[in-house]
């Protein structure tokens, strides 16, 4: 009896290590399949906007980061992260000369409207114009512009009305663009005209979000350069 049970575990155990063995670790498909399996998947609309933004790079918070998320461009063409105000942006300057872009898009608000202080559009904008500066001490020859703080929906302002100051921080930026001399987008219309591509917190985007976004800013570069 006690072989037989022995016998029983042997072949178990085995059936269990084989099983193990055709998964990879904790279920997962083997390390090889996964790198066969995301080498097989191509993406020609990022390769086409990599191609066009390929000596820029866009600087932001979670509204930007999502340029890379979702796959629209590449990492190295994005430096951003979640929460990233103006002021923190400051730390990002060291990295962003590394990467010796040509032109830099700055879209960075979003959370500077929630800092928790008395004035938080003058504290904004007054490390937007700092980070401007030391941008273009650091790579004078690159071209920068601004690009607008996206609205949310309604549902997004009611559950935080200091969304609703994002119209006269916009204009803010739109003057700070002015003085500083760069460039300045307002990208506002692309999201009422696609209300539909909100993410679930009525605040981030979807994917296909993106590469109208990129689409966009393209145009509204051309159409100022043919405008000179």
């Amino acid at each position: 009896m006690n072989v037989q049970r022995k016998m029983m575990s042997i072949t178990l155990f085995a059936m269990v290590a084989l099983s193990v063995a055709a998964c990879g670790t904790n279920g997962q498909p083997p390390a090889s399949e996964i790198t066969r399996q995301a080498g097989e998947i191509s993406n020609p609309e990022q390769t086409s906007y990599a191609s066009q933004y390929q000596t820029s790079v866009f600087l932001g918070d979670s509204i930007t980061e999502g340029l890379s998320y979702h796959d629209v461009l590449k990492e190295e063409s994005v430096l951003a992260g979640a929460g990233k105000t103006a002021e923190f942006a400051l730390e990002d300057v060291d990295e962003l000369v590394k990467r010796k872009p040509e032109h830099i898009f700055i879209q960075l608000g979003s959370d500077d409207i929630l800092w928790p202080t008395d004035h938080p559009k003058e504290y904004s904008l007054s490390h937007y114009t700092q980070l401007i500066d030391r941008i273009k001490e650091r790579l004078p020859e690159a071209s920068i512009t601004i690009l607008s703080v996206t609205p949310v929906t309604a549902e997004a302002e009611k559950a935080e009305p200091r969304y609703q100051n994002i119209g006269d921080y916009n204009k803010g930026l739109k003057e700070l663009a002015s003085k500083v001399q760069v460039g300045y987008i307002d990208v506002s219309s692309i999201v009422a005209d696609h209300p539909e591509m909100y993410d679930a917190d009525g605040i981030h985007f979807q994917a296909k979000f993106y590469p109208i976004l990129l689409d966009y800013v393209k145009d509204e570069l051309d159409r100022k350069k043919s405008a000179k």
